[in-house]
């Protein structure tokens, strides 16, 4: 496994889902997590499972939507461990339903929490991690973005299409700092995931036919631990790519 030690992670959105398996994975490799979220209560959580693991982790209240919070926690996670090494960009307001239905608000909610507030931590630790020679940052996508039917995820995906842009150009201006950028596209356990399976069990049984390997990722298993594997050095060479942790389900070519 890829050794984290003395590596500082900054997650948004870990206080559940995807964020906490990424956070309780780069713990167990030896990083320092900075656990940020709107809800006190869940990422003290997620700090709590990961210094159970012998790790060190700090909570932060942050709404990815509003710019003061966001560097607020660069501060504070700068403060608290020298640096930030590992940005990841999981946060997400999902605006989803037919275009007539999609409201502004949900839309620009969207922009605001996906592309936006990741372009902000982008431009936020870009700085801090040049100084200590690179590091890598992770964006989120969703195969929504490239469904031959984009009904129903049309706001959604042009949110998440946005996201895969600002990589690549990240990855093109920042490589010679060291810096990479990763889009990651996963499919994984996650509660809102969970709760559409529950609600539409005959559509889900139909979406798993369509995953080759059968199933959906495992929030730290599969996911955290594939992202953990992309901070490594055997991995130093990719940047500006779309990840895709879906089972074989999507074609981003």
């Amino acid at each position: 496994m890829t050794d984290l030690n003395g590596k500082v992670a900054l997650i948004t959105g870990a206080g559940q889902g995807v964020g906490q398996g990424i956070a309780l994975a780069m713990a167990s490799a030896g990083a320092n997590i900075v656990a940020t979220g709107r809800t006190l209560a869940k990422v003290e959580a997620t700090a709590r499972l990961v210094e159970q693991r012998g790790g060190r982790a700090i909570p932060l209240v942050c709404d990815v939507k509003n710019a003061d919070d966001l560097k607020a926690v660069v501060d504070a996670a700068t403060q608290a461990f020298g640096g930030i090494d590992v940005l990841v960009n999981n946060a997400q307001e999902v605006p989803l339903g037919l275009l007539e239905d999609v409201t502004d608000e949900a839309f620009l909610n969207g922009f605001l929490s996906g592309p936006l507030a990741s372009l902000r931590l982008m431009k936020l630790v870009k700085p801090i991690m040049a100084t200590r020679g690179g590091g890598t940052i992770f964006n989120f996508a969703s195969s929504a973005g490239i469904r031959w039917d984009m009904a129903f995820y049309g706001a959604y995906g042009a949110v998440k299409q946005a996201t895969r842009a600002l990589t690549r150009a990240a990855a093109s201006e920042w490589g010679r700092a060291g810096i990479r950028v990763l889009t990651i596209a996963p499919h994984a356990e996650s509660p809102g995931l969970k709760g559409w399976i529950e609600n539409n069990p005959t559509e889900a049984e139909a979406f798993f036919k369509t995953i080759p390997l059968g199933r959906i990722g495992r929030l730290e298993e599969d996911i955290g631990r594939a992202i953990v594997a992309l901070c490594g050095p055997d991995m130093g060479y990719l940047t500006g790519a779309t990840v895709p942790l879906d089972g074989g389900q999507a074609n981003f070519d």
